[in-house]
Protein backbone atom coordinates (compact mmCIF):
# COMPACT_ATOMS: atom_id res chain seq x y z
CA UNK A 1 0.00 0.00 0.00
CA UNK A 2 1.16 3.38 -0.75
CA UNK A 3 -0.35 6.11 0.93
CA UNK A 4 -1.37 8.79 -1.84
CA UNK A 5 1.28 11.84 0.36
CA UNK A 6 3.92 9.46 -0.42
CA UNK A 7 3.40 8.20 -3.90
CA UNK A 8 5.67 9.39 -6.53
CA UNK A 9 3.89 9.80 -9.79
CA UNK A 10 5.43 10.18 -13.38
CA UNK A 11 3.62 11.79 -15.71
CA UNK A 12 4.91 11.48 -19.90
CA UNK A 13 4.51 14.02 -22.13
CA UNK A 14 5.57 16.19 -25.21
CA UNK A 15 4.11 18.83 -27.80
CA UNK A 16 -0.02 18.65 -28.05
CA UNK A 17 -1.02 17.30 -25.08
CA UNK A 18 -4.44 18.32 -23.96
CA UNK A 19 -3.93 20.91 -21.24
CA UNK A 20 -6.48 19.68 -18.82
CA UNK A 21 -5.51 16.08 -18.87
CA UNK A 22 -2.14 17.32 -18.00
CA UNK A 23 -2.68 20.29 -15.33
CA UNK A 24 -5.41 18.84 -13.26
CA UNK A 25 -3.73 15.07 -12.48
CA UNK A 26 -0.60 17.38 -11.54
CA UNK A 27 -2.31 20.14 -9.70
CA UNK A 28 -4.89 17.90 -7.72
CA UNK A 29 -2.69 14.94 -7.12
CA UNK A 30 -0.02 17.63 -6.21
CA UNK A 31 -3.12 18.82 -3.66
CA UNK A 32 -3.01 15.98 -2.15
CA UNK A 33 0.28 15.63 -1.37
CA UNK A 34 2.14 13.36 -3.83
CA UNK A 35 5.43 14.09 -5.79
CA UNK A 36 4.14 14.53 -9.53
CA UNK A 37 7.15 14.86 -12.40
CA UNK A 38 6.34 15.60 -16.08
CA UNK A 39 9.18 13.80 -18.30
CA UNK A 40 9.40 14.36 -22.04
CA UNK A 41 11.76 14.32 -24.93
CA UNK A 42 11.98 18.29 -24.32
CA UNK A 43 9.36 21.25 -23.51
CA UNK A 44 6.39 20.57 -23.86
CA UNK A 45 3.60 22.27 -25.38
CA UNK A 46 0.03 21.96 -25.89
CA UNK A 47 -1.05 22.00 -30.04
CA UNK A 48 0.67 24.79 -32.27
CA UNK A 49 2.09 27.98 -30.96
CA UNK A 50 -0.75 29.23 -28.73
CA UNK A 51 0.08 26.99 -25.97
CA UNK A 52 1.48 26.96 -22.73
CA UNK A 53 4.82 25.23 -22.81
CA UNK A 54 5.79 23.70 -19.68
CA UNK A 55 9.07 22.86 -18.38
CA UNK A 56 9.61 18.87 -18.05
CA UNK A 57 11.58 17.75 -15.08
CA UNK A 58 13.13 14.73 -16.63
CA UNK A 59 14.04 13.89 -19.90
CA UNK A 60 12.67 10.54 -21.27
CA UNK A 61 16.08 9.16 -21.26
CA UNK A 62 17.08 10.30 -17.78
CA UNK A 63 13.43 8.68 -16.22
CA UNK A 64 14.38 5.08 -13.84
CA UNK A 65 10.32 3.80 -13.51
CA UNK A 66 11.59 1.87 -10.74
CA UNK A 67 11.37 5.48 -8.70
CA UNK A 68 7.99 6.03 -9.16
CA UNK A 69 4.51 4.34 -8.32
CA UNK A 70 2.36 5.28 -10.91
CA UNK A 71 2.39 6.34 -14.49
CA UNK A 72 0.13 9.08 -16.39
CA UNK A 73 -0.49 9.79 -19.69
CA UNK A 74 -2.38 12.51 -20.49
CA UNK A 75 -4.20 12.37 -24.24
CA UNK A 76 -4.59 15.26 -27.23
CA UNK A 77 -4.54 13.55 -30.16
CA UNK A 78 -0.56 14.82 -31.03
CA UNK A 79 0.92 13.99 -27.26
CA UNK A 80 0.13 10.29 -27.42
CA UNK A 81 1.00 9.91 -31.41
CA UNK A 82 4.25 11.72 -31.35
CA UNK A 83 5.10 9.43 -27.85
CA UNK A 84 4.66 6.30 -29.48
CA UNK A 85 7.72 7.24 -32.03
CA UNK A 86 9.98 7.34 -28.71
CA UNK A 87 11.36 4.14 -28.07
CA UNK A 88 12.56 5.65 -24.55
CA UNK A 89 8.71 6.22 -23.60
CA UNK A 90 7.17 2.55 -24.95
CA UNK A 91 10.39 1.08 -22.52
CA UNK A 92 8.94 2.90 -19.76
CA UNK A 93 5.11 2.52 -19.92
CA UNK A 94 6.15 -1.38 -20.52
CA UNK A 95 8.37 -1.16 -17.46
CA UNK A 96 5.78 0.38 -15.25
CA UNK A 97 3.46 -1.66 -16.26
CA UNK A 98 5.20 -4.81 -16.28
CA UNK A 99 6.53 -4.03 -12.14
CA UNK A 100 2.80 -4.08 -11.66
CA UNK A 101 2.78 -0.09 -11.01
CA UNK A 102 -0.30 1.27 -11.58
CA UNK A 103 -0.15 2.89 -14.90
CA UNK A 104 -3.33 5.42 -16.28
CA UNK A 105 -4.03 6.91 -19.56
CA UNK A 106 -6.51 9.21 -20.35
CA UNK A 107 -8.62 9.91 -23.99
CA UNK A 108 -5.68 9.41 -26.70
CA UNK A 109 -3.95 8.46 -23.82
CA UNK A 110 -4.32 4.35 -24.15
CA UNK A 111 -2.88 4.13 -27.86
CA UNK A 112 0.45 4.31 -26.08
CA UNK A 113 -1.12 1.49 -24.21
CA UNK A 114 -1.51 -0.59 -27.32
CA UNK A 115 1.77 0.03 -28.48
CA UNK A 116 3.46 -0.95 -25.44
CA UNK A 117 1.64 -4.39 -25.67
CA UNK A 118 -0.37 -3.40 -22.30
CA UNK A 119 -4.12 -3.32 -23.81
CA UNK A 120 -4.16 -7.32 -24.71
CA UNK A 121 -6.41 -9.03 -22.40
CA UNK A 122 -7.94 -5.73 -21.00
CA UNK A 123 -10.77 -3.94 -19.88
CA UNK A 124 -10.62 -0.14 -21.35
CA UNK A 125 -11.91 2.68 -22.12
CA UNK A 126 -10.66 5.77 -24.51
CA UNK A 127 -11.96 8.57 -26.21
CA UNK A 128 -14.55 7.38 -28.55
CA UNK A 129 -12.42 8.00 -32.10
CA UNK A 130 -9.83 5.13 -31.26
CA UNK A 131 -12.18 2.27 -30.06
CA UNK A 132 -10.98 0.12 -33.06
CA UNK A 133 -7.42 0.82 -32.09
CA UNK A 134 -8.09 -0.57 -28.73
CA UNK A 135 -10.12 -3.37 -29.85
CA UNK A 136 -7.75 -4.62 -32.26
CA UNK A 137 -4.78 -4.58 -30.12
CA UNK A 138 -6.68 -6.90 -27.95
CA UNK A 139 -8.58 -4.99 -25.28
CA UNK A 140 -12.41 -5.52 -24.00
CA UNK A 141 -13.53 -1.30 -24.97
CA UNK A 142 -16.59 -0.25 -22.95
CA UNK A 143 -18.06 3.51 -23.06
CA UNK A 144 -17.13 4.06 -19.21
CA UNK A 145 -15.63 7.49 -17.65
CA UNK A 146 -12.99 5.28 -15.96
CA UNK A 147 -12.15 1.77 -15.53
CA UNK A 148 -9.43 0.09 -13.82
CA UNK A 149 -8.15 -3.63 -15.10
CA UNK A 150 -5.33 -4.90 -12.64
CA UNK A 151 -3.95 -1.20 -11.93
CA UNK A 152 -4.68 -0.26 -15.78
CA UNK A 153 -6.71 3.01 -15.64
CA UNK A 154 -8.27 4.28 -18.53
CA UNK A 155 -10.31 7.35 -18.91
CA UNK A 156 -12.26 9.02 -21.97
CA UNK A 157 -11.90 12.68 -21.89
CA UNK A 158 -11.65 15.92 -20.47
CA UNK A 159 -15.54 15.59 -18.89
CA UNK A 160 -14.05 12.31 -16.90
CA UNK A 161 -10.97 14.01 -15.44
CA UNK A 162 -12.46 13.93 -11.30
CA UNK A 163 -13.03 10.24 -11.62
CA UNK A 164 -9.64 9.40 -13.38
CA UNK A 165 -7.61 11.30 -10.44
CA UNK A 166 -10.16 9.21 -8.05
CA UNK A 167 -9.24 6.07 -9.37
CA UNK A 168 -5.67 6.56 -9.38
CA UNK A 169 -5.55 7.67 -5.95
CA UNK A 170 -7.39 4.67 -4.72
CA UNK A 171 -4.87 2.06 -7.19
CA UNK A 172 -2.17 3.43 -5.72
CA UNK A 173 -3.55 3.43 -1.88
CA UNK A 174 -3.87 -0.17 -3.08
CA UNK A 175 -0.27 -0.99 -4.12
CA UNK A 176 0.94 -2.79 -6.68
CA UNK A 177 -0.23 -5.25 -8.46
CA UNK A 178 2.43 -7.92 -8.84
CA UNK A 179 4.59 -8.45 -12.11
CA UNK A 180 2.02 -8.31 -14.74
CA UNK A 181 2.80 -10.14 -18.36
CA UNK A 182 3.11 -8.00 -21.37
CA UNK A 183 2.29 -9.14 -24.79
CA UNK A 184 4.84 -8.76 -27.53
Amino acid sequence: MTDIQKARILMIATDGFEQSELLLPLQKLRQKGATVEIAGPDKTREPGEWGESLPVDRKLDDIDPKSYDALILPGGVMNPDRLRLEPKAIEAIRSFAKDGKIVAAICHGPWLLADAGVAKGRRMTSFWSIRKDIENAGAQWSDQEVIADDGIITSRSPKDIPAFIDKIVEEIGEGSHGVRRIAA
